[in-house]
């Protein structure tokens, strides 16, 4: 399995390095300039308008056709919609600063604490059995719930197109929520197609890289759309 990844892996480094050096300024590797905002969108919505597309319209289909990763090429260009927009949307946002980085990745975070807290307590309708037996609708809506909240006490420091407008909010907070919970149900749903427990061996006990970054794939990529959309 090593040896199978590490060419991946190797091509997927060398495609985010040609990235970084045809447009640096749009990363941000050159400072923040007047134009920063503008060639950062130029750059970002050739990976967030599909990535966005593909969480909000082909994944839900896909929970529910339960349909199997394709072992062709596109296999591989369905790989890189989920990794090549996280990195870049990891990219872009650490130019807000490393705190903002942090509280927007803590919103996965949230809604996964509190999903499980509502969920151990109150949970009794499944949400998705026969891929995550875990998961109710009870823990989502407190997931939810959570996000919301959170992110109204964090509104100050949002672009105002979305802290001035509190239904914009709501309804953006609100799809992040779903959006993450569909990350965590893909890549759960991948998983039991592969017959795997766990995505990988490095992190022993937290199930793997992919399980912890799954909801964050789903969500970063939107947040920086939504975040480059609000600042042009």
């Amino acid at each position: 399995m090593l040896g199978q990844g590490l060419p991946l892996a190797a091509g997927l480094i060398l495609i985010c390095a040609a990235v970084g050096t045809l447009d640096p300024v749009a990363l941000g590797l050159l400072g923040i300039d007047s134009n920063f905002t503008e060639a950062a969108w130029q750059l970002g919505r050739w990976f967030y308008l599909p990535a966005a597309f593909f969480w909000l319209f082909v994944v839900p289909l896909w929970l529910r056709q339960r349909w199997s990763l394709p072992k062709s090429a596109l296999g591989l260009a369905i790989g890189l919609l989920l990794i090549l927009p996280t990195w870049l949307a990891l990219v872009q946002l650490r130019q807000a600063g490393a705190l903002a980085l942090v509280a927007i990745m803590a919103t996965v975070w949230v809604a996964d604490i509190a999903a499980y807290a509502f969920g151990r307590t109150l949970g009794r309708h499944k949400l998705a059995p026969n891929i995550s037996p875990g998961k109710t609708w009870e823990g989502a809506l407190g997931g939810g719930l959570a996000v919301i909240v959170y992110g109204f006490i964090l509104s100050p420091r949002l672009p105002a197109v979305l802290s001035e407008h509190y239904a914009l909010l709501f309804l953006v907070l609100a799809l992040l929520t779903a959006i993450s919970i569909a990350g965590d149900l893909f890549e759960s749903l991948l998983k039991r197609q592969a017959g795997l427990k766990d995505s990988s061996n490095v992190l022993p006990g937290h199930g793997g890289v992919l399980d912890r970054i799954d909801s964050l794939t789903s969500t970063l990529p939107m947040v920086a759309l939504v975040w480059l959309t609000a600042l042009n």
